[in-house]
């Protein structure tokens, strides 16, 4: 019997996990959804638009920097803020810039809502991260946060293929459009299905102020937050500027099956999910390094080969960098030890600064110095991160965790 009710509520327990991580990574998925889908179409934009390439990525990607604006004013009020409410509404909000971004034919205006969505992506993104790190026990919230990566790396994928078939079929106007009806469904996925939070919202009795010093102070937490850094620059930089040396005349991709290219983030959805367990077993700097290893696999692919192999370089670009987000980002909670708002607040605001300097900086390499002078910055940027990695001490996270 005892048995037989033990095995019992390990079903339940699973049931339960698979419920959350499902709906998570739904959450994450209608998200993040305009932030990539819109990189996808940034060949039809510049045409639109009538800009240079560097001028309309940046403008594409300026949605970072309202979610690095958004990160740290979402943290310094974070007490105030109740969590389930906080990230409906805030997806509900990010519906409005969405459908704007159908009308308006101005390049400035079209930069001004990419940040206007941002500020909304990531005040849901940080909302649902602390409501993680606070709601979960530390094996689970690492669970939990791969799972929200997952969902990131759906978003990538079918976002950018939904917004390439879309554009073609009814439009650039039509794309966000449909975008902003996913971002009112996530709005209501959000509101029905995520729980209340448990009793009331931990209070750290620190002052915003006081709790981003003490982060910033912690060598673990800064070493983190510049590794995150990192992986959007890298990320962004290259899965943008790519898209011109596809179709360019060394791989002579046709542009209509451009968007078929994002098929190569699939295999990062089946292996994503795994990270939270890996960090566990291995530490979150030894799964740091393997997935720096595999990065910088696929980019020695995507500077060397054909298109296949291209394909295949940026397929492990993808697994690197979602497994080394999915692994950081778990750390991050489990440094912390207190004020886990104003922590996740701080990563991802350098998370998404990373973005930014890196669809601008990269932008400028690349025009002057093509795909090869993209892969040597890459590079060199991946290589600091690993020398950061260092600083990730499994065991004295855990010694925090337990004091606090």
């Amino acid at each position: 019997m005892r048995y037989f009710v033990e095995g019992a509520l390990q079903g339940d327990r699973l049931q339960d996990t698979l419920r959350r991580s499902t709906i998570i990574a739904i959450i994450s998925f209608l998200t993040l959804i305009d932030l990539f889908g819109s990189q996808a179409l940034l060949p039809q934009l510049v045409e639109a638009y009538q800009v240079d390439t560097s001028t309309m990525g940046v403008a594409v990607n300026l949605s970072t920097l309202g979610m690095a604006a958004s990160g740290l004013a979402v943290a310094w009020f974070a007490d105030r803020i109740d969590r389930k409410r906080g990230i409906w509404l805030s997806l509900a909000l990010l519906s409005i810039p969405t459908f704007l971004l159908g009308i308006v034919d101005d390049v400035a205006l079209f930069a001004m809502l990419r940040i206007l969505q941002g500020v909304f992506m990531a005040a849901a993104f940080t909302l649902t991260m602390t409501y993680l790190s606070e709601q979960c026990s530390i094996t689970a919230a690492s669970g939990a946060m791969a799972a929200y990566i997952t969902g990131n790396v759906a978003s990538n994928l079918f976002g950018r293929l939904m917004a390439g078939s879309l554009a073609e079929s009814v439009g650039l106007a039509g794309s966000f459009f449909a975008f902003a009806a996913l971002n009112l469904l996530g709005a209501v996925i959000a509101f029905v299905l995520i729980g209340p939070s448990s009793g009331e919202r931990p209070v750290s009795g620190q002052k915003p102020g006081k709790a981003w010093a003490a982060h910033l102070s912690n060598p673990r937490l800064r070493a983190s937050f510049l590794i995150g850094f990192v992986i959007l620059f890298l990320f962004v930089g290259l899965f943008t500027y790519v898209n011109f040396e596809l179709v360019g005349p060394r791989l002579q991709l046709d542009p209509l099956l451009l968007g078929l290219v994002y098929f190569v983030f699939l295999p990062a959805i089946f292996t994503t999910p795994i990270a939270g367990k890996l960090a566990r077993k291995w530490g979150a700097r030894n799964s740091f390094w393997l997935s720096a290893a595999v990065t910088y696999a696929g980019i020695f692919a995507v500077w060397l080969g054909n298109l296949w192999v291209v394909l295949l370089g940026l397929s492990l670009i993808g697994i690197g960098l979602f497994f080394a987000q999915a692994a950081v980002a778990g750390y991050v909670g489990r440094a912390a030890g207190h004020s886990h708002a104003a922590a996740n607040g701080l990563y991802l605001s350098s998370y998404y600064l990373g973005g930014l300097f890196g669809a601008f900086t990269l932008g400028l390499v690349y025009e002057h110095l093509d795909w090869t002078g993209v892969t040597v910055a890459a590079v060199l940027a991946l290589g600091i991160a690993m020398l950061l990695a260092r600083a990730l001490r499994e065991e004295v996270a855990a010694e925090s965790i337990k004091a606090s």
